[in-house]
């Protein structure tokens, strides 16, 4: 098997509120959109993102992205941060370095997805 694209799904209350937390703040583009369906991409390794609304037919009716933590690995984190600081993006985790070697911070979209932001480091030898 070849994988030649990867694509989460998220089962959302409001999908224009993720759609457009995720396109102004995130760098994702539509690729597609229709009633209570949006897909979304970006240019680089990002995984693809489509958000279904919560009770469309296609999903069991308690589907939900309960526990979900979309992670996005990135170099210079504590920019990205002060950028979304800036754009008025709640910082639900502020920035923190644990002792393995971990960078990292999250938001929160409208509809409670966290997205997390990881930079490795070298972990302290102490």
């Amino acid at each position: 098997m070849q994988i030649t694209a990867s694509t989460v799904s998220l089962t959302v209350d409001d999908v224009a509120a993720s759609q457009q937390f995720f396109t102004t703040h995130l760098g994702y583009t539509e690729q597609a959109a229709a009633d209570g369906f949006a897909s979304l991409t970006r240019q680089d390794a990002a995984v693809d993102i489509v958000l279904l609304a919560r009770g469309n037919q296609v999903l069991p009716a308690d589907q939900h992205a309960s526990g979900l933590i979309l992670a996005f690995t990135s170099a210079d984190i504590q920019d990205e941060e002060k950028r979304l600081r800036t754009e008025g993006v709640k910082i639900t985790m502020p920035l923190r370095e644990e002792p393995w070697g971990e960078r990292l911070f999250q938001i929160t979209d409208p509809n409670g997805v966290v997205v997390q932001f990881v930079e490795w480091t070298t972990p302290d030898a102490s």
